[in-house]
């Protein structure tokens, strides 16, 4: 299982089955802050790459959380809609937001390595 990242500072795990898994990267929460809300998306609906699938809220800020490729939601997160601080305890494992069944598998390739992402973050 790889993992990419997106200039929006989402990380996308890549599953098997055409599945992929999405939450935010360890700087998104950093700059953010203590997270104390997520609005998740509708389980069942689909989203186009780059669309505002959620928002994310902090003692900071908030900002959106974008579908990082085109598919159908297939699972949210219900333990971080309970306890948003997994986002900032746990953000690469128990702090996901929600799962996607891929519709175009081809957009993965637009999609940032670690090392591209560890760049864009240092130049930032």
């Amino acid at each position: 299982m790889s993992i990419k990242y997106t200039p929006d500072h989402e990380w996308v795990q890549i599953e098997a089955d055409g599945v992929v898994t999405v939450g935010i990267t360890v700087h998104a929460q950093d700059a953010l802050g203590d997270v104390v809300f997520v609005d998740l998306p509708e389980v069942g609906k689909s989203y186009a790459a780059k669309e505002v699938a959620g928002v994310v809220e902090s003692v900071k800020a908030a900002a959106d959380v974008y579908a990082p490729v085109s598919g159908e939601i297939v699972e949210v997160n219900e333990a971080l809609r309970d306890d948003p601080s997994l986002a900032n305890s746990d953000p690469l494992k128990s702090g996901w937001f929600f799962k996607v069944k891929l519709s175009n598998p081809g957009e993965l390739d637009g999609l940032l390595d670690g090392t591209a992402y560890d760049e864009l973050v240092k130049n930032s």
